[in-house]
């Protein structure tokens, strides 16, 4: 009915909807593109010495991007060590420790130093604990050695505006965590215990990354946060220094001599269509937010 009445009008919509839809699919051919080549566009030095920089901003809720630079610095032979700067309160449990796991595979090959920015905390330290050394400023805020999980009941709410929830479910635990509902005793203490299990894996990879005595991560490992100072004396960083340190460190202990070229990867133009196609329910949720609906290595102020 709307076509026949505004023929025209109907006509510019679809032709907008059309060179909309075409736009958002030509760009993130361009990107992928782009991604495909973006390895053969880092700056290295010819005389050889390259150190690598893997950044780590934000929320850690993806850990692809950080794995496939880890992967490309590790392989290339012109670069001599790597730099993973971390400004991070941590994540979701599953990307730390793919991250993780791919710093320890790397650390064979290339000496690997963490530097801490101004926030390196939960999961941004368990990143971190796997490297050769960890720099981090005096005020860095960081351990926060912990697993937190958290919602919001509405239970309440929903019976003040007339609303009641109708939930048809396979087993009991199948909706363990709603927000409509007031948790069971049984459901809090298996969730209770899937967080002191990721909390023991959390203790296990820094005394393992750290060569630290599990007794000692333990005392530290209560959620509490510290100063990078703080934690230079409790074992969890080794230097104090900055970022410009932390380079020239790694590049020392990665047997360069001379002038120290840190190598970063180049940012294509189309960052934002990127961000665009490949951001997740999932990720979006937790950049706006800063939680996620799973346990995480997260340092949240005032939960």
């Amino acid at each position: 009915m709307f076509a026949r009445r505004h023929p025209y009008l109907f006509f510019l919509l679809t032709l907008a909807a059309l060179i909309s839809v075409s736009a958002i699919i030509l760009s993130y051919l361009v990107v992928r593109g782009l991604e495909k080549a973006q390895f053969s566009e880092f700056a290295t030095d010819p005389d050889g010495g390259n150190v690598g920089i893997v950044e780590i901003n934000g929320i850690i809720a993806d850990a692809s991007e950080t794995i496939r630079l880890l992967k490309h610095f590790r392989e290339d032979a012109t670069i001599k060590a790597i730099v993973i700067r971390v400004d991070s309160p941590g994540g979701v449990v599953g990307p730390s420790q793919e991250i993780y796991r791919e710093v320890r595979k790397t650390v064979p090959a290339k000496k690997v130093v963490a530097s801490m920015g101004a926030v390196a905390a939960s999961g941004g330290y368990y990143v971190a604990a796997a490297a050769d050394g960890i720099m981090a400023n005096p005020g860095t805020i960081t351990g926060s050695i912990g697993v937190i999980m958290g919602y919001t009941n509405f239970e309440k709410l929903l019976e003040k505006i007339g609303l009641s929830p109708v939930v048809i479910k396979s087993g009991e635990y199948k909706d363990m965590g709603s927000p409509t509902r007031k948790m069971t005793l049984r459901e809090e203490e298996t969730l209770q215990y899937f967080v002191d299990q990721t909390h023991r894996q959390f203790v296990n990879a820094i005394a393992d990354g750290r060569d630290m005595d599990l007794a000692h991560v333990e005392s530290l490992a209560d959620g509490r946060i510290y100063t990078g100072e703080e934690a230079m004396k409790n074992g969890l960083v080794d230097r104090l220094g900055n970022f410009e340190d932390a380079i020239e460190w790694a590049g020392r202990l990665g047997g360069i001599e001379g002038k120290i070229s840190p190598v970063y990867k180049r940012e294509d133009s189309f960052s934002f269509f990127r961000h665009l196609s490949e951001s997740t329910i999932k990720e979006l949720i937790a950049r706006t937010t800063g939680q996620s609906p799973q346990g995480g290595y997260l340092y949240q102020p005032g939960m």
